[in-house]
């Protein structure tokens, strides 16, 4: 405990000498949108006034940190705070769905609340910031703990409102380009890429180009009581493929015990792979391959055949995005301002992974006589009927070495609002508006083998001589072309062009919002207490949201076990707020003010397709304090009773099956779980000991909805202190406390989780989630073997920990002034209980398997910044992130996982990054800079420990996985 401790006094230290990325001013400061009574919206409260200040912790990132780092997603700018942890961003490409989140406080991207200018930003399943042009932030306001009594569903971990430029007044021009520059010197990986006689990663290579460009132009009129802003953006991303840099070369895996990292690959081989099932086999279960020499001989499969499937993928995605939309108000009087927005935004992002093959798991019926096939080939997969018409069952892995396969995802996104605001008089303003989102998507998923074309072409038969399917001849499918899988390079490419098809799924999901608020200064009706200067403050209102899904799939994507979806939540809300000062200017009460909330919820869940329909009514609450005892010092706190209601995808998504980071204990010549516990998962006595591994480390999964879901609750705690002191002017300190608890919590429990816990206890519960393959008692493969990992209420999440932001400005004479920020977290616990009454693991400190991405103890971002009277600005930022242990080493059997020490710990990272920041004139202002200065590799992991968002051997997300980053930029006005 003392070490600890002694990590928290340290940082609360160096946040008092330093201080954070984001700007860590007061809530005066944090302010959004001015109301026409020139009262502050503070986000986390409806009450409109001009001395409001939050009682909730708040970090806001202004401006000029989306320059300093020369962001081009807005997301690259939150991930760098220690409140977030990644989620979906351009570094994902194996399983992306191409949009970029944010999750706050490691509580998943679905729990926390994503605004613009105080609306929701899209639909709660459909959030993508990529809608969001980086430039046009003029700042992002995070507010921790729930808050679901002031904006409804899904604010359980806090809200993040980004406020946007629309004001403006001329024409304005935003461009930047940049690009990733990288020396690939790891010896280590590069060693085991020679010993696997692998091609290396070029030593020096610069790539991963990004252009953005944002034209925005406003004008005032009416006096300066109207404006019109509009803007369109342009941005482009490169590509960069895994064979660029030495840590995603290839698949890394464990071996000796875990004791080593290899360069591994996939059982699914260029050469084929085949695993007999007939009992009439002499090899049944057991893993063939085609000689590598081009005979056509089986040997036993072995490492030195795997394929590696790494150079391909990308470890950036290529994107390129268009986005266009405009502002308007028009002060017609005191009592009616009309305004009103539109955003729309298309992008289009390919994801890259190996080329498709004959995916060993699904069973293939092989005819006994197939032509392609030798003697000795058919007696091993038919056995005593090779050289009959009869076919035989076998799994077939055949890697079809002609196109990468390449997911096209197009988004159609489109957002607008428009409301009437004004002053009532006597301290009242009321605001009533509406909202539209729709989110259009459409996937293509090409170069992809068809499952059901690869059964037709492995069934064939000699007819004159000729090689032909018997699809052919009973008219199934006159176009079917055999394929010779049976040699190593067998397949041509006109035979492997056959099996491919293109699959085709697109989604709409629409959110509308009508809503309207009344909000009041009691003060100016005489409503004050008697100790108190200023009034009562109050807020009332009411809203209906109506949130859709409808997804579609076509036959080949419905072959692979997509299915239909559609979906209809609406939920009619009344909600009120108070906000009472109680005592002002008295000795050791500044001020003490309370405030307290209330929203009442009522949910309708419709399912056309099924006529399933649903409904429950919810009640959130919450209630904050805030004492000033002097004027250098504040102290607040807080409580809230949050709630997330499943959103629309959750309950009525499709159930498909997936790939998962995942091992097998029953698979294998030496399984690692016991005939018993095996025959719980289904394997039966015959298959136990010849059930094949699954290639790479990756098993299935099946994923999607679930119409029992419930709401999840949430209670959230708060408390803290804010100094101001007099004695240093410029400088300001707050530390923040935050418990989050969320119980019944819609997830689904981790495939690793349950495949550990029916090894370690045999428990019936976990052991049931598993569906083997009938035939081969696999655990992988189209329409094969997977585990069940669909949506359901489990147990709880509870994180808290200890936020430090600070903030510091002084001058330093001639040279100008200097600014020293800081944003730190040390996180107390990260906790997660699965399954009711199972027991609970805490990740604090940890990564891998059930854990996923590290949760250090103590992450901060600090800034040094100059301001020169050149008007000149140098920033240096220093990123640190620290170390964490593999979570399967720990001593909690929730934790139990394949055993590897390769990777027992990820170290500390520091990266440093530097920026320059020139002002010519009022027209033009110029900037450059260089993130990850010193070209720090990400970590180096073994693939089986990735879990969700981890990506060529290791968490891009969290770690510059491109290397060093190098930008520059010009603002132009005119």
């Amino acid at each position: 405990m003392r070490g600890h401790h002694g990590k928290l006094y340290g940082a609360v230290a160096l946040a008092a000498l330093i201080a954070g990325t984001a700007q860590a001013q007061e809530a005066p400061a944090a302010g959004g949108a001015e109301s026409p009574a020139n009262d502050i919206v503070v986000t986390g409260t409806r009450i409109k006034r001009p001395d409001l200040a939050s009682n909730s912790p708040q970090t806001i990132v202004g401006a000029e940190e989306f320059r300093y780092q020369g962001a081009t997603t807005v997301e690259q700018v939150l991930n760098r705070l220690p409140q977030f942890t990644a989620d979906a961003n351009e570094n994902v490409s194996n399983g992306s769905d191409g949009t970029s989140k944010i999750n706050l406080r490691n509580l998943g991207s679905n729990r926390v609340l994503v605004l613009v200018d105080g609306q929701r930003l899209m639909p709660s399943q459909a959030v993508n910031l990529n809608l969001l042009p980086s430039s046009l932030v003029e700042r992002v306001d995070v507010m921790s703990g729930g808050a679901s009594a002031v904006y409804g569903s899904d604010a359980l971990s806090g809200v993040v409102n980004f406020v946007l430029k629309k004001d403006l007044d001329g024409l304005r021009i935003d461009m930047q380009t940049g690009f990733s520059q990288h020396e690939n010197n790891n010896g280590a990986v590069r060693s085991l890429l020679t010993a696997k006689g692998y091609e290396l990663a070029p030593s020096s290579v610069a790539d991963g180009g990004k252009q953005d460009i944002t034209v925005s132009a406003g004008k005032n009129f009416a006096d300066g009581r109207a404006n019109i802003t509009v803007y369109g953006g342009y941005r482009k991303f490169s590509p960069v493929r895994q064979s660029s840099r030495d840590v995603s070369s290839c698949a890394l895996q464990d071996q000796n015990e875990g004791t080593e990292l290899f360069c591994g690959g996939s059982s699914n081989t260029p050469f084929g792979s085949f695993v007999p099932l007939s009992d009439k086999s002499t090899f049944q279960g057991q893993t063939l391959i085609n000689n590598r020499d081009g005979s056509q001989n089986f040997v036993p499969y072995d490492n030195s055949y795997a394929y590696n499937y790494a150079p391909d993928s990308y470890f950036q995605r290529s994107d390129e995005r268009i986005t266009a939309g405009g502002f308007a108000h028009f002060e017609i009087s005191k009592a009616a301002e009309v305004y009103g927005s539109f955003m729309y935004m298309r992008d289009h992002t390919f994801s890259q992974v190996a080329p498709s093959a004959i995916f060993l798991g699904e069973a293939f019926p092989i005819s006994c006589n197939n032509p392609y096939a030798s003697a000795g080939q058919l007696q091993a997969i038919c056995g005593s009927d090779a050289g009959s018409d009869a076919t035989a069952d076998a799994l077939v892995g055949y890697r079809m070495s002609l196109a990468p396969r390449r997911d096209d995802l197009k988004f159609n996104d489109y957002r607008y609002s428009a409301g009437v605001r004004g002053d009532l008089g006597s301290g009242f303003s009321y605001d009533a508006s509406y909202l539209y989102s729709l989110v259009r998507f459409d996937e293509t998923y090409l170069n992809n083998v068809d499952g059901v074309k690869a059964a037709r072409a492995l069934n064939a038969i000699s007819v004159n001589g000729v090689p032909t399917c018997r699809s052919v001849l009973d008219g199934t499918d006159p176009s079917c072309i055999p394929v010779n899988v049976f040699q190593a390079g067998g397949v041509t490419a006109e035979q492997g062009a056959y099996l491919f098809s293109p699959s085709n799924t697109s989604s709409r999901n629409s959110l509308k919002v009508f809503s309207g608020s009344l909000s009041g200064d009691l003060g100016q009706m005489g409503v004050t207490l008697p100790w108190a200067t200023r009034g009562v403050g109050i807020a009332l209102g009411a809203e209906h949201r109506r949130e859709t899904l409808k997804f579609s799939a076509d036959d080949i994507a419905q072959q692979g076990g997509a299915t239909n979806a559609d979906g209809v939540i609406s939920v009619t809300e009344g909600y009120g707020e108070i906000e009472i000062p109680l005592i002002e200017d008295k000795p050791f009460f500044r001020s003490l003010t309370i405030n307290a909330g209330v929203r009442y919820s009522a949910y309708d869940n419709k399912q056309a397709s099924s006529g399933f329909s649903s409904s429950y009514n919810v009640w959130t609450y919450k209630g904050e304090v805030s004492w000033q005892p002097v004027d250098d010092l504040r102290i607040r706190a807080s409580y809230n009773r949050a709630i997330r209601a499943p959103n629309v995808a959750e309950l009525f998504a499709s159930q498909s099956v997936g790939n998962v980071a995942a091992q097998d204990p029953c698979a294998g010549a030496n399984p690692a779980a016991s005939l018993e516990t095996c025959q719980l998962t289904g394997v039966t006595a015959a298959q136990y000991g010849r059930i094949v591994e699954c290639p790479a480390a990756t098993c299935s999964a099946l994923g999607g909805g679930n119409v029992a879901l419930k709401p999840e609750t949430a209670d959230t705690w708060t408390a803290g202190l804010v100094i101001t002191p007099r004695a240093l002017r410029r400088f300001s300190l707050s530390i923040d406390y935050y418990n989050i608890k969320v119980k019944d919590y819609i997830g689904s429990i981790a495939p690793s989780l349950i495949i550990g816990q029916c090894q370690e206890t045999g428990d019936p519960y976990f052991c049931g989630l598993f569906r083997r393959d009938a035939r081969s008692g696999a655990l992988f493969g189209q329409n094969a073997g997977y585990i069940v990992s669909t949506t359901l209420n489990t147990g709880f999440l509870k994180t808290s920990g200890i936020d430090v932001n600070a903030d510091y400005s002084f001058d330093v004479g001639n040279l100008g002034s200097i600014n020293l920020n800081m944003v730190g977290t040390y996180l107390i616990e990260q906790v997660a209980q699965p399954v009711p009454g199972l027991g609970s693991y805490d990740c604090k400190g940890l990564f891998g398997y059930t854990c996923g991405q590290p949760s250090p103890e103590w992450r901060h971002v600090a800034r040094l910044s100059w301001m020169a009277p050149s008007d000149t600005t140098v920033s240096l930022s220093w990123r640190h992130i620290g170390g964490t242990r593999l979570s399967s080493l720990t001593d909690n059997p929730l934790l139990s996982a394949p055993e590897t020490v390769v990777n027992s710990k990820i170290k500390a990272y520091d990266y440093f990054d530097l920026s320059l920041t020139q002002v010519i004139d009022k027209r033009l202002t110029l900037r450059a800079g260089v993130n990850n200065m010193l070209d720090k590799d990400p970590p180096a992991l073994s693939a089986g420990l990735l879990q969700l968002f981890g990506n060529g051997n290791t968490y891009p997300g969290v770690y510059d996985a491109l290397g060093r980053t190098i930008f520059v930029g010009a603002t132009v006005n005119f």
